[in-house]
């Protein structure tokens, strides 16, 4: 059967793109020249944040990797050892609320054939790619390939690319790969906003996030937007969910270069770009600021389902925690503290959860730091499927390993066993 993989992210934006070969890269309205391309292995030892607030797809994530000073030849060797001709790559730059953004895109010189997860993946892992940049490669299209089987319930290897979205996601794949590889950092993304209403595939309408797009991000975090459009493509989610190490809305490091990748789409409310950080964490991965606060609140007139209900909003809305402690407030009466820890940043929103969601008639804050453990999210392969794993480490003696428990549960629902397994599995395939 034919099947749609990458083309409907970006198959009714072909017709306009702009049709230069990649011998020559151009630059609209601005120079947008870096005075210094990236050296190989600049990322070692450093974090790469990949802020995707619009979303990620395949090209944008190489156009913001391209923009932070990965040289472009990095890509054009990665994509010239692959056994595929008929299509060209180009670069641009494109002006996006008064930020420049690199543009990558793919054209088609010639009719392809369709190629099936089974030919891509023998067409990997005979190419004279390094072997980093193909193993990576090829553990990227196997999950989205893995994605689209269990869509369509069909073999792993009979799944279809067809023409159009086969060629742009090997090209925006391998080169994304190369151009990981070549940094070698720590990656960690933030998560990823989830647009939704219909988008038009080559055989019927899907709704979005796309159905491969969610299986791709089993285990990363998401969010929901206001916006109907596709901001999370199947190959942008295989590619993050593969190479990131963690999920952060922002993580603790100090900044050294920014790149901008941009997507074709005009968006409503927010520019169209993904945002790639290149930056240094603080030294032996502690975290010590002053950066968090406190809020707290006595109360006497809420009962405990009313507790309940308001820390699960607080978590809700952002608070890192949340929690009751029982107190006897004056004229003896039994009473609880609400208190919330958060960000400084979120602070007053926290607080407006607080006063609206309790009986409380004000909230108190305080200022406080924390040392953090550097933590990851791993997901691990057990018999029951993908499980994913937070592991903490640092300069803190061993490593502390524990299986996120609500998927836990939800696995064990799935497959009728008792969840104690499901966190023996994980716990055995992540040591």
């Amino acid at each position: 059967m034919a099947h749609e993989g990458h083309n409907h992210e970006h198959h009714c934006d072909y017709a306009h793109a702009p049709n230069h070969r990649h011998e020559h890269d151009h630059d609209h309205e601005h120079p947008a020249a870096r005075a210094e391309p990236l050296a190989e292995g600049a990322g070692a030892g450093k974090v790469l944040f990949l802020d995707a607030f619009s979303g990620i797809a395949g090209d944008m994530t190489i156009a913001a990797l391209l923009d932070l000073g990965v040289p472009l030849l990095v890509v054009e060797r990665a994509i010239a050892s692959l056994p595929i001709e008929g299509f060209h790559i180009h670069r641009d730059h494109i002006h996006r609320s008064g930020i420049v953004a690199a543009r990558f895109d793919v054209h088609l010189d010639a009719p392809q054939p369709e190629r099936t997860y089974q030919n891509i993946d023998a067409m990997l892992a005979t190419a004279s790619l390094a072997s980093p940049v193909k193993a990576l490669a090829r553990q990227i299209f196997r999950r989205l390939a893995e994605a689209e089987a269990e869509v369509h319930r069909m073999p792993l290897n009979e799944v279809h690319f067809h023409e159009v979205g086969a060629v742009d996601a090997i090209v925006d794949i391998v080169g994304a790969a190369a151009c990981f590889v070549y940094l070698g950092a720590d990656v960690v993304a933030s998560p990823l906003p989830m647009g939704h209403g219909l988008v038009k595939a080559r055989h019927g309408v899907l709704p979005l996030p796309a159905p491969a797009t969610v299986l791709c991000l089993k285990g990363v975090p998401t969010y929901s937007v206001p916006l109907e459009a596709e901001l999370v493509t199947p190959t942008g989610a295989a590619m993050v969910a593969t190479v990131a190490k963690r999920f952060e809305r922002w993580p603790s490091f100090a900044p050294e270069r920014v790149g901008w990748g941009a997507g074709w789409r005009e968006l409503p409310d927010r520019p169209n770009l993904l945002r790639a950080v290149l930056g240094a964490e603080p030294a032996g991965g502690i975290v010590a600021t002053g950066s968090h606060v406190i809020l707290e609140a006595n109360i006497d007139d809420m009962t405990g389902e009313l507790a309940g209900h308001t820390i699960e909003a607080l978590l809700g809305a952002g608070a890192l925690d949340a929690w009751a402690t029982p107190i006897t407030m004056k004229k003896g009466r039994p009473g609880l503290m609400l208190s919330a820890l958060a960000e400084a940043s979120s602070a007053d929103m926290i607080a407006t959860v607080m006063l609206r969601e309790s009986t409380t008639l004000g909230v108190r804050r305080l200022g406080a730091s924390r040392t953090e453990r550097p933590r990851r999210i791993d997901l691990v392969e057990t018999p029951y499927g993908r499980i994913p794993v937070k592991i903490s480490e640092g300069p803190y003696g061993p490593p502390t390993v524990k299986p996120e428990f609500d998927a836990c549960a939800r696995v064990a629902a799935e497959h009728g066993v008792p969840v104690r397994e499901v966190l023996a599995a994980a716990l055995a395939r992540s040591r």
